[in-house]
């Protein structure tokens, strides 16, 4: 199938990018494959289809359209449809609720709000959206959006610099070979390392019908190409437990990033495959930061090409001439051309060799998705009769304490007592992957001398038990 171009050359993105960078090559390309295999062909008509559909919505250049949709090829035609048309593109997850999506529009202000139906992609326009107020191409946020700073946007340019930085990567994926994405395309790595990366460099990319360990392996055995998977440290602990698995001489490596690997798992999993489980480090504000694809520094990285990184009180700081987040800056996030991972790290003198050890914020990696336990806190306070609340994350999982105004005392594996049904409906107000495993309601909740809320996990779950 051919493409006659829309001539669309927009100032808020670079418009000629879409065509040039990502959708050029081949008609008969394959170059995703949700299920069904798409050609480049396929792609750019889809695109074209999508962009008039999304200008019939009211989108133009200088809008903004948020994307609620799940991995697709419809997800793909209607992003860079969006950019094509010179407007600013706004990713929503698409397991968030609709109260999550809701707040993320009133506080966005999106002209269209596009979701998916029945498998085919349904425009809305939304009466209060309005133009964009940047020129950023990207804007995503980050962990729930609950405060100022954490509204993420980024350019064509600085896309464009990432995408730059996985093709100086001897490593990585490159033409004629595929890879196996496990990582959501609205995130970073899936996004940027996944499909922006497959598209501009010739790579297939393929998302598993099955996120199960032989739903993966069969992906990766569907095709003779070289291939890479990339997904989180879940992923890899997943395939290094499967058992007897098929032999894949196809398979080149798998690529984790998300949260820090278990020690045990880069031996295991070569042990299982024979090839090795390389790592990344990035964020959401800049995309890659540092990899170890061949997994020999581990756990340590190496920064990619033009990526300046120090430390400072421990603290690892990335330069960036300006801030990545839209409204009002927290200083603590970034200030004076230096962005603030909030991450703990080491850095090698003479390699320049990053370790990085771990959160120093609430914000913390479930599976590879971000949660803020600040959000969850907030939300669960917020709740019909709560009073307080204390979330944190001990032994892998989110805990939750909470007092209500009546006073009751219930535990987790009470069935269908108090503690289940507050937490049923705190999963009205946030995604599953961000709800407590165990919310325990306490007559009140403990706390220091000083008369904060104590937040030590031990103490909270003895507390708990002499409450019963």
């Amino acid at each position: 199938m051919t493409l006659t171009p829309i001539p669309v050359r927009g100032r808020t993105v670079a418009a000629d990018w879409v065509d040039e960078q990502l959708l050029a090559g081949p008609d008969g390309e394959p170059c995703l494959r949700f299920g069904a295999p798409v050609a480049r062909g396929t792609l750019r008509a889809l695109v074209a289809e999508r962009q008039r559909q999304l200008a019939a919505a009211g989108l133009g250049e200088h809008g903004t359209v948020a994307l609620r949709m799940p991995p697709s090829a419809e997800f793909v035609a209607v992003l860079l449809a969006a950019w094509r048309s010179g407007a600013q593109a706004v990713l929503l997850d698409h397991r968030l609720t609709t109260v999550e999506v809701d707040r993320a529009v009133d506080r966005l202000h999106p002209r269209v709000l596009v979701e998916l139906a029945d498998g085919r992609p349904a425009f809305r326009s939304l009466p209060d959206g309005g133009a964009a107020g940047s020129e950023h191409a990207l804007v995503q946020l980050s962990s729930g959006s609950t405060g100022p700073s954490k509204v993420i946007a980024r350019t064509a340019a600085d896309l464009l610099r990432e995408l730059d930085c996985y093709a100086r990567l001897p490593e990585f994926p490159t033409r004629g070979e595929r890879t196996v994405l496990l990582s959501s395309t609205v995130h970073v790595l899936g996004l940027v390392g996944g499909l922006l990366h497959a598209l501009h460099a010739g790579v297939e990319l393929v998302v598993p019908q099955r996120m199960t360990p032989a739903g993966i392996l069969a992906a990766v055995a569907e095709g003779s190409a070289p291939t890479t998977v990339i997904g989180v440290p879940f992923h890899a602990e997943l395939l290094a437990a499967a058992a007897a698995p098929p032999g894949l001489p196809q398979l080149r490596r798998m690529v984790v990033a998300g949260e820090l690997v278990r020690p045990e798992l880069p031996a295991a999993f070569r042990e299982r495959f024979g090839v090795p489980l390389g790592t990344m480090y990035g964020m959401t504000e800049t995309g890659v930061i540092a990899t170890d694809l061949t997994g020999r520094n581990h756990p340590a990285v190496e920064p990619v090409h033009g990526m300046e990184l120090s430390v400072a009180g421990g603290e690892l700081h990335i330069a960036r001439e300006q801030s990545p987040y839209l409204g009002p800056t927290d200083p603590t996030r970034w200030s004076d051309g230096l962005l603030h991972t909030r991450d703990a790290a080491l850095i090698e003198v003479g390699t320049g060799l990053v370790t990085v050890l771990g959160r120093r914020d609430s914000q913390i990696s479930i599976g590879g998705l971000k949660v803020d336990l600040n959000e969850v806190e907030q939300a669960l306070t917020g709740l019909p009769g709560v009073v307080e609340a204390v979330v944190l994350f001990a032994d892998g999982a989110i805990e939750a304490y909470a007092a209500t105004a009546d006073g009751v005392t219930s535990s987790p594996s009470e069935r269908s007592g108090p503690a289940e049904q507050l937490r049923e409906l705190l999963g009205t107000e946030l995604a599953g992957y961000k709800l407590p495993r165990r919310l325990h309601l306490m007559p009140r909740l403990p706390r220091t001398a000083t008369g904060k809320l104590l937040r030590d996990a031990a103490a909270l779950r003895r507390q708990a038990d002499a409450a019963r």
